[in-house]
C-alpha cells in the first residue's frame, strides 16, 4: 500500500468521522477535517486538536481521502472531489451503504484508487478491536487494495469480511434495517403508555434489553435512520414479510390457538438454531448485556 501519512475526512465533524480523526491520529498521521460548518469543525478541533478546513480543494495534498457523509449527499461529493483527486490517492468512504456510493464513485473519480468500506459500528467503540468491518472491492485493483486494508485491520484486532456491494446491502436490509425498523415500531408502541417508569423499575431481563435497544436507536440522528431505511434496496421485502408474520401471531393469540402457537415456536427454534453458531448462548448473552446497564 502507499504510504499514508496525510488524510483528509470528507464529513469529518460527524461522529463517525470524528472517531476515524481520533483513531488515526493516535497512529500518528496528520489528519484533516473537511466539512461547511466552520463553527461545528472548530469545536471538533477543540477537542481532538487536528487541522480543520471548508475548502475541499484541500483534498489534493492528502495521500487517502475518507468519505464520511450521509449517502443521500454522496453524489454531490463525489462531484466535487472529482477535481481534485490524483492518481496516487486513495479514496474510501464509509456509509453503511455500498451499491450507491461504490456505484458513485466509480461514476465520478476517475483518478486515484477507490474502495467501499463499512465499518458495521459505531462511534462509541472504544478500538477497532472485536468490531466488524466490510470491504466492498469490485475490480482487481480494489482487490488488491481491500487485501492491505485487511491486513491492516485484521493487525490492530478488528473481525473483517469482504463481499460485493450488492451482498452487502442484501446483509444490511436485516442486519441494520429490520433491526432498526423493529426497534422504531416497539419504540412508537411503548411511547403512548403511561407507566414506562414503573415497567423500567419491574422490567425483567428481556424487558430491559428491548428498552436498551429502543432506546438506543430511537435517540440517534433520525435523519441517518431515514436515509437507511429508504436506501436499502431489500429492505421493503423484509419490513413486508416481518408485518406478515406479526398479523399471523397476533391471530394465534386473539383466537388462543395454543397448539399451533407452540408448534411455530418449536419450528422456529430449530431453524434458528440449525443456522446460528451461538445459538445455545443468547439467554446467557442477555444477560451479561443487562448487568452492564
Amino acid at each position: 500500500m502507499t504510504k499514508i501519512n496525510k488524510i483528509a475526512i470528507i464529513g469529518g465533524s460527524g461522529k463517525m468521522g470524528q472517531w476515524f480523526a481520533r483513531l488515526l491520529k493516535e497512529e500518528g498521521k496528520s489528519v484533516t477535517l473537511i466539512g461547511r460548518d466552520k463553527t461545528k469543525l472548530a469545536d471538533v478541533q477543540k477537542g481532538l486538536g487536528v487541522a480543520i478546513s471548508d475548502r475541499i480543494s484541500d483534498i489534493e495534498s492528502a495521500d487517502a481521502v475518507i468519505i464520511s457523509v450521509p449517502v443521500d449527499c454522496f453524489e454531490e461529493t463525489a462531484k466535487q472531489i472529482s477535481q481534485f483527486t490524483h492518481s496516487s490517492q486513495l479514496i474510501f468512504d464509509v456509509t453503511s451503504i455500498k451499491s450507491i456510493p461504490v456505484d458513485l464513485m466509480h461514476r465520478y473519480i476517475t483518478n486515484g484508487r477507490i474502495l467501499g468500506t463499512h465499518p458495521v459500528f459505531g462511534p462509541g467503540a472504544r478500538s477497532l478491536a472485536n468490531q466488524n468491518f466490510v470491504l466492498t472491492p469490485t475490480t482487481p485493483q480494489e482487490e488488491k487494495l481491500a487485501a492491505q486494508v485487511l491486513d491492516f485491520l485484521v493487525k490492530r484486532e478488528a473481525k473483517v469480511q469482504i463481499m460485493t456491494p450488492d451482498e452487502h446491502d442484501s446483509m444490511m436490509s436485516v442486519v441494520l434495517g429490520l433491526a432498526h425498523f423493529i426497534a422504531i415500531i416497539s419504540a412508537d408502541s411503548l411511547a403512548g403508555l403511561e407507566k414506562l417508569k414503573e415497567m423500567e423499575s419491574i422490567g425483567g431481563i428481556t424487558y430491559k434489553v428491548l428498552w436498551t435497544l429502543v432506546e438506543s436507536v430511537i435517540s440517534e440522528d433520525p435523519e441517518l435512520y431515514a436515509s437507511l431505511q429508504m436506501n436499502l434496496p431489500q429492505l421493503p421485502r423484509f419490513q413486508e414479510q416481518f408485518l406478515k408474520n406479526s398479523i399471523e401471531w397476533t391471530e394465534l393469540v386473539k383466537n388462543r390457538d395454543r397448539d399451533e402457537f407452540v408448534r411455530r415456536m418449536k419450528s422456529i427454534h430449530d431453524q434458528l438454531e440449525a443456522k446460528s453458531n451461538n445459538f445455545g448462548k443468547a439467554y446467557d448473552n442477555m444477560y451479561k448485556i443487562a448487568e452492564g446497564l
